[in-house]
């Protein structure tokens, strides 16, 4: 029996670091697990290509390499520009004529283009193994507007953009995308750093292709990085955004870019269409929990106890009461706690009555921190002097006794 490679999930010795040579050959792969009940599993374009690539695997880890050799053939033909598929059809060539002891170990390809198919390699396996519970939901999202249908969200560590859509009042995967992220892993802090930001984004904006550089590829969704808490943190930088690969590319290595998110061209063209640009969240996390929808409901009742007291003590002209929804630590513009408080104190003494309503509500659990929320609204106020509307977002923070309030306000 032929002597093959084995992708590991689990480090081994750097010389073997990912792929093993074993004797005799064993199963590479369990069988796939089936996606999520509320998912629905894409079988065309980039979508079809991963499902002929994990295949192609799993032939391997049956014993027939014939099979997977006819796979892995259909796949080059019809996309040569996937260089992963590339490098595991001259590996199953060669294993027809010989054993071979390490994935693209004869390939002409640098010691870093060969780690960084392997590094993509199992990545992509990893997903195909360990799909997100049946029924369940990232827990970041709480609340998505009735008038948003979609929602983005990054999974850095399975290198994963994910796609869900409003469908029958209930939020439902309908997508997932292979990603990459920067060279230097997450968590930016400054310009320059090659990191992908680490929070809550929103798309606030659509660059065609043929306006920019082709390593964007097909084109490009500018995100607003820095966001409100990024500047609160002190964070610098600029130009995050969701784009394509180059041309001639399907894919990149799952650490590759300048701190920007890159899927295939193929999979941004299919996004092409989100609507209400500077409102479609995109959600960036170091790795999604899943969990049931009753348990972000419960979760979410607290707050939302939270922010309707919040609405009546305003609307009270109260303002010990309102003012108590604020934290120390507010920030709003140039004002601080005391700035704040000051002006609204000028600002309500001079109304007979005033009344607030809230409507198209995003709640968003802050990835990567803890009890930190991003709440976003659109505001009708009322008084005897003055009405108006306008999108508010807010920033909330479960304070160490146990009252939520608020750390940032501002406009839209």
């Amino acid at each position: 029996m032929a002597h093959f490679w084995r992708i590991h999930q689990a480090p081994v010795s750097s010389r073997t670091r990912s792929v093993r040579l074993l004797n005799p050959l064993p199963t590479l792969l369990a069988c796939l697990l089936p996606l999520a009940v509320s998912a629905e599993a894409p079988t065309t374009g980039s979508h079809a290509d991963e499902e002929l690539l994990i295949s192609t695997f799993n032939e391997v880890g049956d014993s027939r390499i014939d099979h997977a050799l006819g796979h892995i053939e259909t796949l080059v033909q019809r996309n040569p520009k996937f260089r992963l598929a590339q490098l595991v059809y001259a590996d199953l060539l060669l294993a027809k004529a010989g054993p071979i002891h390490d994935l693209g170990n004869i390939s002409q390809a640098s010691g870093e283009q060969i780690s960084n198919l392997r590094a993509e390699a199992r990545i992509r396996l990893k997903h195909h193994r360990f799909q997100p519970p049946p029924g369940t939901l990232p827990e970041a999202l709480w609340q998505l507007a009735e008038d948003l249908p979609r929602v983005l969200m990054v999974d850095v560590a399975s290198a994963r953009l994910f796609l869900f859509e409003r469908r029958d009042g209930r939020l439902r995967l309908v997508e997932d995308f292979y990603a990459t992220i920067g060279k230097n892993g997450m968590h930016k802090l400054r310009e320059g750093d090659r990191k992908t930001p680490i929070g809550v984004y929103f798309v606030n904006g659509r660059i065609d292709g043929d306006q920019l550089p082709d390593r964007y590829g097909a084109g490009a969704f500018p995100v607003n990085y820095p966001n409100e808490w990024d500047r609160l943190q002190a964070r610098t930088g600029s130009g995050i955004w969701l784009h394509g690969v180059p041309s001639n590319t399907f894919s990149r290595a799952p650490r590759a870019s300048d701190g920007c998110v890159a899927i295939a061209n193929e999979d941004l063209k299919s996004l092409w269409g989100l609507p209400h640009m500077g409102q479609t969240p995109m959600l960036i996390s170091p790795a999604i929990k899943w969990q049931k929808p009753a348990f972000i409901e419960t979760k979410k009742a607290g707050f939302v106890a939270a922010l309707e007291r919040w609405r009546q003590d305003w609307q009270s002209r109260s303002l010990n009461a309102y003012a108590d929804h604020y934290s120390r630590s507010f920030r709003s513009g140039k004002l601080d706690y005391q700035g704040w408080v000051a002006h609204k104190t000028r600002v309500n003494s001079s109304k007979r009555f005033i009344e607030v309503d809230l409507s198209k509500l995003s709640i968003f659990a802050y990835p990567g921190e803890s009890n930190l929320l991003v709440v976003n609204f659109e505001q009708d106020y009322r008084s005897d002097n003055y009405r108006g509307q306008m999108r508010k977002r807010q920033y909330w923070r479960l304070e160490a006794d146990g009252v939520w309030r608020i750390i940032y306000e501002g406009k839209v």
